[in-house]
């Protein structure tokens, strides 16, 4: 089914490195979600610890802490705070994404929606939103409460966007990227944004972050998506073709759109229509997907974005933290998982 492209022979250790950077940070965010997430319900208990135990990267919660550090904050744990509800928004939105999609795997394991069901899990997803919330309005900070509020809100749009054109294969790409714009890069955005409020940053820096993440996340996800038609459960912890199989247009498929003739646009429009399609299907789809070099488009297009995110850095003075993050907007296209 084809190998994940990578854009240089070199190994990019940078998401890592922006780990290892701010290890410890890491540790207290975590520690700070789990003593958020306490509750005297029993069920609510039980799928929190569940939730935690999945994982996942973080990549949002380490981007706060790495721009934090970068903008020279040091004293006090506000990183961690913002880093954690950062996490939260994120992980609240996937449960109601798994609901939405009736996603039966999340990094390699059941998601809560195929173990409890889904009224239990949109309900512990608002859970998680609400002490989100209620840290937000702890610290006082009226930017970020505003910040991370309308970003909640974008990301709510860009799933009922996406849900207004399932199955449309003919989707224009102006589309597609509005609806990842808001439901993916609007949350990296915020993350990268956070760092230069809490330092009181000149608005400079504050825009500079705010297009380093938004062009990251843009680049995270074409890759996520071309990574769905070009890789396996075990690299990359959920089963190829979900999107497909859910009837989720992405990138992949509306720039095959663009380049079959019009017998194959039938039939891909017919397999889209269908209530449910089968693993045959899915062949046939990345063999067309393959013969039109797709994937290598999706990676150019994403390149784009790469450079306006790593570009957006310049501002900053050079150091070791700078170029962590310069690297990380490459290895979000280079990643296998």
């Amino acid at each position: 089914m084809g190998s994940v492209i990578k854009l240089s022979k070199k190994i990019n250790n940078s998401y890592i490195e922006l780990k290892k950077s701010v290890e410890d940070r890491l540790a207290m965010v975590d520690e700070k979600i789990e003593k958020k997430l306490e509750s005297n319900v029993d069920l609510v208990k039980k799928m929190s610890s569940y939730h935690l135990e999945t994982g996942g990267k973080k990549l949002r919660a380490l981007i706060t802490l790495g721009t934090s550090k970068l903008c020279g904050y040091a004293k006090g744990t506000r990183d961690v705070n913002f880093a954690a509800c950062v996490e939260l928004i994120h992980s609240a939105t996937l449960m109601h994404d798994d609901v939405i999609d009736n996603g039966e795997i999340r990094r390699g394991k059941k998601t809560l929606n195929k173990i409890w069901g889904n009224q239990s899990s949109i309900l512990v997803g608002d859970y998680l939103l609400s002490r989100c919330f209620e840290m937000m309005v702890e610290d006082g900070n009226l930017e970020i409460l505003k910040l991370l509020s309308s970003t909640s809100a974008l990301i709510s749009q860009g799933e009922i966007l996406q849900l207004q054109h399932k199955g449309e294969v003919d989707m224009l790409e102006e589309t597609y990227l509005k609806i990842i714009s808001s439901k993916t890069a609007s949350l990296f955005l915020a993350a990268a944004k956070i760092g230069p409020i809490i330092t009181e940053k000149e608005s400079k820096y504050k825009d500079a972050l705010e297009s380093y993440g938004k062009n990251l996340g843009l680049t995270f996800q074409i890759a996520d998506d071309a990574l769905d038609y070009n890789s396996d459960l075990k690299l990359f912890g959920k089963n190829i073709g979900n999107d497909f199989f859910e009837g989720k247009v992405t990138l992949p498929i509306i720039l095959l759109f663009q380049k079959i003739n019009d017998n194959e646009k039938k039939f891909l429009k017919d397999l889209f229509l269908k209530d449910s399609r089968t693993d045959n299907d899915l062949k046939l789809v990345i063999n067309l997907i393959q013969k039109k070099n797709i994937i290598n488009e999706c990676y150019k297009k994403a390149e784009h974005y790469i450079n306006l995110s790593s570009n957006s850095l310049n501002i900053f003075e050079n150091s070791e933290d700078k170029n962590i993050l310069k690297n990380l907007t490459t290895f979000s296209l280079e990643r296998n998982f």
